[in-house]
């Protein structure tokens, strides 16, 4: 790893190194110290030769710092050596700064940790389509060990934007349009990373807020929203995080509500988030926010102003480089017109967070034991199993699905065969590609030596060599790229397509950050219809009369109003890691049976747009004849959409003979698997609040869970809900629960009851989630 640091003696700094005073530690601290700790260094900026470079730390951390940039998501080390050079960049810090504080590591982890060699989960749209809180912990407890062995002990995950608009190159890194789902799933997560933290990994709930909701769908754009809104759908998965995980950190958004930059609104970081949110964990910004505040949103003529706003807002910590809070906030301080006080408000936070992570009394990581964290078998088993579950399968007509291996299988379209396909726009292969250098012509240009980045794939399966481990004479023609539009390869396609029995396409999209994606962050459409001529490409296999299945790799929620109509089956297998190909090949040939479900609804086209299952009373249709005039107003998939290879019957949907507004619910439901395959069915419960003081949802989601069921087996399922489900702001804002009549929805089955007893005020936390039993 490089030139080692010679320790040195000094009083100070041991003065510090287990557990310190903070106020003692505080009050030792030059403003320029403090200042340090507010910002981040990239790792890059401490290396010089492929190796760590004292000389580039002494002019980099001569005050300390407090945050290092992301070691595994730009550079190409391998996990030892991630950890030698965080030791590195520690022992620097402790043995040569004047007060020997550590740093913290931090990463992105939206599908796995974005590091070399570390193991590539389905995407966030995918891990929302299993339906599976357990999952996604077990995946956070996969993300922290490997974290934890290289020393990263922060991640910039997960996302909690609710999301309904597919336009938006980043609904893939959601959980998507349920506030409810996105709870119970980032509750999850944050337990998952998070553990003890001690431990553990500090989580950073993102972007707060209202990010997803941008004009036109486009990145960074404005957001207009009523505050209860805001509070009621798109804050309420960081609440949920926040009262029920501990969630560590919060991430701001990039967009301005109604006027207000979130990066720099006191209304929202301070009022919002921690007054009534009750958050009291550090706030750190997205990348360049403060400098954002000048160039974007002109709420600032300076940098220093820029520091001010976003200081007094309640932004603790500014990513990913010290920029506004370093010299113009320094400046602005020493003449007193930003008051230090507002400084040691966030530099205590800062490292409080340092004292929890335990960094003051180990800051190293044991290197020879790092590698031992990755390449699991077990973790490949989880990976395979979340990508299974994360498939959805929208259409099954005439049950083509499951393949039989003996069948002649024709293999088609751009998706098939690529593992870059299988990545989504945080993983390490897709995301290094915005840090590799390029020539003017955007080709890549070649870099050696440890650090130099990716793409570096993990052991990673294709949909056509899951599909040749089973069935070994498939043929394969890829058709077209994913953006071409070139059809020569028709032809090729059309005739595997009718020498075949079935055929099977693979259509979809490049997750990622540059131009060539078609989705991920900076990638927003105007179009949700397939990029290039892939739709093209599918017509001309469904006319050759061989059944068609069609399978969609892609993080956006496309329009495919022609394919749902005409492909014997649809298979939505979003981006789905490393164990993509395996998984997709266990569903289609009925290794295992599909399970997933929407969490996002599939509209018509972009037209269509906003469409989710929970607009308010009133939403979702036109009236009086309810559709458009040229279309149908509903989407084309519903969520919480999704079909297997067997069939379930719901019966006797119970409710409550006596409900009260300060008691919990008991809603059952008996379902019954009527087909002869086993199969999971995810029970989905709604609720509708039948009379309010102002418009509510048509439904909204109210608990789940997924049974597995054996042919003919019967299960009860019993909801036990929390009178706060129906709670809402009122006129007033008042947070409120109401008597009166409730409707119960569950497969298809209705029931009413009415809820008694007088109206209760609570505050935002005191909301309970349902929970599930299963007999």
């Amino acid at each position: 790893m490089g030139a080692k640091v010679t320790p040195v003696r000094r009083v100070e700094a041991c003065a510090f190194m287990a557990t310190p005073d903070m106020d003692a530690l505080l009050a030792r601290m030059t403003l320029d110290e403090k200042l340090a700790q507010l910002g981040c260094v990239w790792c890059t900026a401490l290396v010089d030769d492929d190796a760590f470079s004292p000389d580039a730390a002494a002019r980099r951390l001569e005050h300390g710092i407090g945050e290092i940039t992301r070691i595994g998501a730009t550079t190409g080390l391998r996990p030892r050596a991630r950890a030698a050079f965080t030791n590195e960049i520690q022992r620097y810090l402790v043995e040569h700064t004047r007060l020997g504080i550590p740093a913290i590591v931090h990463e992105e982890s939206t599908a796995g940790l974005c590091a070399r060699n570390a193991t590539q989960f389905p995407q966030a749209i995918g891990l929302a389509s299993t339906w599976d809180p357990d999952l996604v912990e077990r995946i956070g407890g996969v993300i922290r060990e490997q974290m934890v062995a290289t020393g990263a002990r922060h991640t910039l995950a997960p996302v909690l934007d609710v999301a309904r608009d597919p336009r938006w190159g980043r609904v893939e890194e959601t959980y998507g349009e349920s506030a409810y789902l996105a709870g119970r799933l980032g509750v999850a997560y944050v337990r998952g990373v998070q553990s003890d933290l001690t431990h553990g990994v500090a989580a950073t709930g993102k972007h707060f807020l209202g990010y997803a909701f941008s004009d036109g769908g486009l990145n960074h754009a404005p957001v207009h929203l009523g505050a209860r809104e805001l509070r009621e759908v798109v804050a309420e998965p960081f609440r949920a995080a926040i009262a029920e995980a501990g969630l560590a950190t919060v991430m701001n958004s990039y967009a301005s509500i109604d006027g207000l930059p979130c990066g720099g609104s006191k209304a929202i970081l301070d009022d919002l988030l921690r007054g009534e949110l009750g958050f009291t964990g550090s706030v750190v910004a997205d990348y360049s926010t403060t400098e954002l505040l000048v160039s974007h949103h002109r709420i600032a003529a300076t940098k220093g102003e820029a520091a001010r706003r976003a200081l007094e807002a309640g932004l603790d910590m500014e990513l990913p480089q010290l920029d506004c809070y370093g010299p113009p906030l320094r400046a602005l301080v020493e003449a007193g017109e930003v008051d230090l006080a507002l400084v040691d408000r966030s530099v205590r936070r800062v490292l409080a967070l340092k004292e929890q992570l335990g960094l003051f009394d180990d800051p190293y990581v044991d290197e020879g034991a790092a590698d031992a964290a990755y390449d699991r078998a077990s973790d490949r088993t989880l990976a395979r199993e979340a990508a299974v579950k994360s498939l959805v399968l929208l259409r099954n007509d005439q049950h083509v699905l499951p393949l039989s291996p003996d069948a002649r299988i024709a293999v088609i379209g751009p998706a098939a065969d690529d593992v870059r396909l299988l990545q989504g726009d945080y993983s390490y292969p897709a995301h290094t590609e915005i840090v590799q250098p390029r020539d003017r012509d955007g080709r890549l240009i070649e870099r050696t030596g440890d650090f130099a980045p990716g793409p570096y794939y993990p052991e990673s399966i294709t949909p056509l060599a899951g599909i040749r481990a089973v069935a070994p004479r498939a043929t394969y023609a890829k058709g077209s790229g994913v953006r071409s539009t070139q059809t020569g390869g028709f032809d090729e396609a059309v005739a595997h397509a009718r020498d075949a029995d079935v055929a099977v396409c693979f259509v979809g999209g490049r997750s990622g950050l540059m131009p060539d994606c078609t989705s991920g962050e900076f990638r927003d459409v105007s179009d949700l219809g397939l990029p290039g001529v892939q739709l093209a490409l599918v017509q001309a296999v469904v006319e050759t009369g061989t059944p068609t299945v069609v399978v969609v790799l892609s993080g956006r929620a496309h329009a495919l109003p022609w394919i749902a109509e005409h492909a014997a089956a649809l298979l939505y297998a979003w981006v789905p890691g490393e164990q993509g190909g395996a998984a997709i090949a266990d569903v289609l040939f009925g290794v295992e049976s599909p399970s997933g479900r929407l969490p996002i609804s599939l509209p018509r086209s972009a037209g269509h747009l906003p469409t989710h299952h929970d607009h308010r009373a009133g939403g979702g249709r036109s009236a009086i004849f309810g559709d458009y005039v040229d279309a149908p107003a509903w989407p084309l998939f519903f969520f919480g959409h999704g079909l297997t290879y067997t069939t379930f019957e719901y019966d006797a949907l119970r409710v409550p003979t006596t409900a009260t507004t300060d008691a919990p619910w008991a809603i059952e439901v008996d379902l019954r698997n009527t087909g002869t395959r086993a199969g999971t069915e995810v029970v989905q419960l709604y609720l509708r609040d039948e009379v309010a003081r102002v418009a509510r949802p048509d439904r909204q989601l109210a608990g789940f869970t997924r049974v597995d069921l054996a042919p003919g087996e019967s299960a009860t399922v019993r909801f036990t809900v929390d009178p706060t489900s129906l709670a809402y702001y009122d006129e007033a804002m008042r947070l409120v629960i109401e008597p009166g009549a409730t409707r119960v929805m569950a497969g298809g089955l209705e029931q009413t009851f009415t809820v008694t007893g007088g109206e209760r005020e609570i505050a935002p936390n005191d909301r309970r989630p349902a929970s599930a039993r299963v007999t």
